[in-house]
């Protein structure tokens, strides 16, 4: 018990009788271990309750005024971590059932033995002791628990400026590589941060998810990434291809697949990368998917590269209007392109439109906080996904 109780001060232990000889014979009995006030009623207790921390507290029941069971009610309410124990003369097994009902420790009947009563003190204030431990232990707990967090707390903070920054280098060094991928030819130069940009205006007005944006926008980047494989005398003639050269043409999808194939981190840029020639009726390639078969980034990303492609200025002519852009894909929304998306892209202003295409040279970032966050979760679900396959599984 020593081990448990606040080393500082003795216990202190409140005795309500309203009886002077009872009030006597216990202050006599405890004052040499412990601190003991006493009191004759009720409002006197509970005006020393508000002044003193008692670790135990014992009372009378049947007293003038209020009685004891009410003041154990009070006591419980203003210091929980007080045991109580009731003494009364009264014969009755009702009482006792309410004073324990109510949360008393113990209850004693006068007439009482010293002995009797000591003991049940002791026992009392072990019981007291051990309840301020465990709260003294839960404080404890509790400001582990909360350094803790602020410990995790900063250390996620650090974290995601980590994988912020790191991928803000990595859209950085995809951008580059599309420039890099236009620089071969003049005709296409600036032509990926336009489509991007188009893009993710069709997609927020679509109400894709920041994920399904990010998704979007890396598509968009390296659509064209697997041009890389296709010789200049190929990419860059400009006279009509011959079937041959067309079929190596073609193929530049399947070197994009490859080129990214294994890098996890771009697994959602897949399908415009495999899909973006592909077509609303099914006359496109390479698979002749038709219709919502085609995923829905790429079926946006073809409305985007159309609008760029009549917009911009070609060595044997110069670009057309966004009003012709919007018109042009008028007649080919159910054939060359999904409707909705068409839809979708003729809602927003043209005003709008030729305002994104002047902001792009600015490279402006699309990103704020909330895709920096989706950001953060993409790449924590691959890790989780990826520690949950079966190759890193410990067998």
């Amino acid at each position: 018990m020593d081990t448990l109780q606040t080393p500082h001060r003795q216990p202190r232990i409140l005795v309500v009788d309203d009886e002077e000889l009872v009030r006597t014979m216990l202050a006599r009995l405890l004052e040499s271990k412990y601190h003991c006030d006493t009191t004759g009623c009720t409002e006197e207790a509970l005006a020393l309750l508000d002044h003193n921390e008692y670790e135990l507290v014992m009372s009378d029941i049947s007293m003038p005024g209020r009685d004891g069971l009410d003041l154990l009610s009070d006591v419980r309410a203003r210091n929980p971590q007080a045991v109580v124990v009731m003494i009364s003369g009264l014969q009755n097994q009702s009482h006792t059932i309410e004073a324990l009902r109510r949360g008393a420790f113990d209850y004693i009947t006068k007439p009482f033995r010293l002995a009797e009563v000591e003991c049940g003190i002791e026992r009392a204030l072990k019981h007291q002791a051990l309840i301020e431990a465990n709260r003294r232990y839960g404080e404890h707990l509790e400001g582990m628990v909360s350094e803790r967090t602020n410990q995790l707390r900063q250390v996620n903070l650090k974290v995601n400026e980590m994988f912020e920054a790191l991928y803000i280098n990595y859209r950085a060094t995809l951008q580059a590589l599309a420039a890099a991928l236009e620089a071969r030819d003049a005709e296409t130069e600036g032509h990926s941060k336009r489509v991007v940009a188009y893009c993710l205006r069709l997609g927020r007005a679509l109400g894709l998810g920041d994920r399904e944006m990010i998704a979007l926008e890396h598509g968009a980047l390296l659509h064209d990434i697997g041009k890389i494989g296709v010789p200049d005398h190929i990419l860059l003639k400009r006279a009509r291809l011959t079937p041959d050269e067309w079929e190596l043409m073609r193929r530049h999808i399947d070197f994009g697949v490859e080129i990214i194939r294994g890098i996890e981190f771009l697994y959602d840029a897949t399908p415009v990368i495999t899909q973006h020639h592909e077509k609303w009726d099914g006359t496109g390639y390479p698979l002749g998917l038709k219709g919502e078969e085609i995923s829905l980034n790429a079926r946006i990303f073809a409305v985007a590269d159309a609008v760029d492609a009549i917009t911009s200025d070609r060595p044997y002519r110069a670009g057309n209007s966004f009003e012709a852009a919007a018109e042009e894909l008028r007649r080919c929304a159910g054939h060359h392109f999904d409707p909705r998306v068409v839809e979708t892209f003729l809602s927003v202003p043209i005003e709008e439109w030729k305002e994104l295409r002047a902001s792009v040279i600015n490279d402006r970032n699309w990103m704020g906080e909330n895709q920096l966050s989706a950001v953060r979760t993409m790449i924590f679900a691959r890790r989780i996904e990826e520690i949950g396959s079966p190759s890193h599984r410990r067998v």
